[in-house]
């Protein structure tokens, strides 16, 4: 496996194998194993999964990176919402992509279903009018997952 090095800011928000890192000043770290991680912008708080569409980029976030436990829920939750989504969407587009991403996700790819459920959360802002989430970044506590 290549190794794969990230710049991260201090305040910058990390999590790595379901455990939350926050940077206390600007770094470079290098991951040289396979990982399961998420940081900055790619985390979605808990209280920001307002929308159908953002409680299905949570459940699959909790797939990803949660405990051992908590990535197996995340998955039943992503199926439930998902299913939920599709029955009550017109978009075409949008159901194939959450086909896709749950896909992806049962195959342990959860990388490339969260890539498309940002795709189907940018497609309901734009529907809706809603803005995007906020930029926060949470407690290293509020990462439950």
């Amino acid at each position: 496996m290549s190794t794969l090095v990230l710049e991260l800011r201090q305040g910058d928000l990390m999590v790595v194998n379901g455990a939350p890192i926050r940077f206390r000043n600007r770094t470079r770290i290098e991951l040289t194993a396979k990982a399961r991680f998420l940081f900055g912008k790619q985390i979605l708080p808990p209280e920001a999964a307002v929308t159908p569409a953002r409680r299905i980029y949570f459940a699959l976030q909790t797939a990803y990176i949660g405990t051992e436990d908590e990535r197996e829920r995340g998955l039943e939750s992503a199926r439930a919402l998902i299913a939920e989504f599709q029955a009550a969407t017109t978009s075409a587009l949008a159901g194939a992509m959450l086909d896709r991403a749950l896909s992806a996700a049962e195959e342990d790819d959860c990388y490339t279903a969260l890539k498309l459920a940002r795709r189907v959360m940018r497609h309901e802002e734009a529907v809706l009018g809603i803005a995007p989430p906020p930029n926060s970044r949470p407690a290293p506590e509020e990462i439950t997952a």
